[in-house]
């Protein structure tokens, strides 16, 4: 993780303070806004969804636990594992948290992971631009293990920028037809004012099993006085027994950039897990030449290209050239009266399992409203898919482009 005290890079003092400003008395969605060159990443949000399965034998562990507690807490630890991929991975390989790409409707992302457990495969897509969300699905024949879920983020100023994400995923072991839904942290970036900002997240998460096990997960940071950053304190219960200390099975404390520790009900340790060290996977993709136009790191490699020179006059015209063509699809789409049609995904009218299961999260809700609507992965879709994906590719790759 990038140190508080890093400098902004002296050339890009002004262009940050401006940027900082221009937060301050910004009204609307935050991802909008066009950060300073250095801030910028080279990656779409859509690969954000491989954060979940860089470690697939702690995807997959659950499934071979026939004792339905001890599932409930290895999704726990599971899940505690994916955080420092998901929230802090960039402060380490890039210096600092940066800004996404943007992904357009219609943006792919596709891998698979092989390693001894088998095949993991992944897809993700972005199935709304306005408001921006992405649906993923994750899945471990082998192990009959399968994640799908989808999310958005609404950013605010506040101090610093606040991140409220709305969405959930749902983890399925196919051994005991078992769901667990899983709620998302809200989130601050931190470091602001000496430019190389962080991730830090804040308030509680959920992970509801319907076996009758919950996991509350309480987050925290460091503060003026004390605290430290990214720490970490999860309790494992039956349904219904959140605020009944008796009742706790497993209690998991520790930093979510570092190391854990899982204890059972006698204080015994029964799970350590070290960030730094555990082994990852290296996710799999096509040579970006072999890619889809319509996937991430062939659609955005001019873009990429041209962030790595600092070259912001070709990024910005390589993403108007994006952005532009999005615009003409959107209004061919209106005159015509159609609408995109997702590859992988599809709306449905109703989620049980997210309705059965979030009666044990104190504010869970839907929100379909701020997704565009309530997103599953379609098997049907999925099957059928073949690139060129659209007519859209096709016509790009005709261009050559």
């Amino acid at each position: 993780m990038a140190e508080e005290g890093a400098a902004v890079p002296p050339q890009a003092k002004g262009s940050w303070s401006s940027f900082l400003k221009s937060i301050a008395s910004f009204n609307g969605d935050l991802s909008s806004m066009t950060a300073p060159a250095f801030i910028l990443s080279t990656t779409s949000l859509t690969e954000f969804s491989a954060y979940w399965a860089e470690m697939p034998r702690l995807l997959v562990a659950p499934a071979a636990e026939p004792d339905p507690q001890k599932r409930a807490m290895l999704v726990l630890k599971w899940f505690l594992s994916t955080l420092k991929q998901q929230y802090a991975s960039r402060n380490e390989k890039l210096g600092s948290e940066k800004k996404p790409l943007n992904p357009f409707l219609g943006e792919l992302f596709l891998g698979r992971w092989d390693d001894d457990v088998g095949v993991t495969q992944l897809v993700s897509e972005q199935v709304s631009h306005h408001p921006p969300v992405t649906a993923y699905s994750i899945w471990n024949e082998k192990h009959g293990v399968r994640l799908q879920g989808y999310n958005a983020q609404k950013a605010s100023f506040s101090r610093t920028i606040n991140v409220r994400q709305v969405g959930h995923a749902v983890l399925h072991l196919d051994a005991y037809d078992e769901d667990y839904l899983i709620t998302l942290p809200s989130l601050h970036i931190e470091g602001l004012i000496t430019g190389s900002p962080y991730v830090e997240l804040n308030k509680s998460s959920y992970i509801v099993g319907s076996s009758g096990y919950t996991s509350r997960i309480d987050y925290s940071g460091k503060g003026w006085v004390s605290g430290a950053k990214n720490t970490l304190a999860a309790s494992v219960f039956p349904h219904g027994k959140e605020k009944s200390k008796s009742d706790v099975l497993y209690t998991a404390e520790g930093s979510w950039t570092d190391k854990f520790v899982i204890k059972n009900a006698k204080k015994e340790t029964v799970e350590s897990y070290n960030a730094k060290t555990e082994p990852k996977t290296e996710l799999q993709v096509a040579p970006v030449d072999d890619q889809d136009p319509l996937e991430s790191r062939r659609a955005w490699r001019k873009v990429a290209a041209a962030i790595q020179k600092g070259d912001m006059n070709t990024t910005s015209a390589e993403k108007s050239i994006i952005e532009e063509s999005q615009r003409a699809m959107r209004k061919q789409e209106a005159a015509e009266g159609k609408e995109w049609e997702r590859r992988f995904f599809t709306r449905a009218k109703s989620l049980p399992t997210f309705e059965r299961l979030v009666k044990e999260v104190p504010y869970g809700s839907l929100e379909i409203d701020q997704t565009n609507g309530a997103w599953v992965f379609d098997q049907e879709k999925a099957s059928a898919a073949k690139p060129p994906f659209s007519a859209l590719s096709e016509k790009l790759l005709k261009e050559g482009r």
